[in-house]
């Protein structure tokens, strides 16, 4: 037996804010982002400080592996004011 087994390792994951505002039609349009983010914690910081500059913000997550096209289910971080329905 090998006494070299390594632990799990950890997937990659997707980390994201984006921010909306209404054009004049009134439909949400992207003003910031997608904009990928280091730490879930600073997605949510930065998501906050454009909560009230914009109609609406969120951050997300979700462990992605772009290399082989596998891609977990999005965990909402932060949702604030009015955004799209994401698919």
């Amino acid at each position: 037996m090998s006494d070299n087994i390594l632990p799990q390792q950890k997937s990659p994951k997707l980390i994201v804010v984006t921010a909306f505002d209404r054009d004049e039609g009134g439909d949400l349009q992207p003003v910031f982002g997608p904009a990928e983010q280091q730490t879930e914690d600073r997605a949510i910081r930065t998501a906050k400080g454009l909560a009230g500059k914009h109609a609406g913000v969120i951050a997300w997550s979700r462990e992605a592996n772009p290399a082989l096209g596998e891609y977990g289910e999005p965990t909402t971080l932060f949702l604030g004011g009015d955004v799209p329905d994401m698919e």
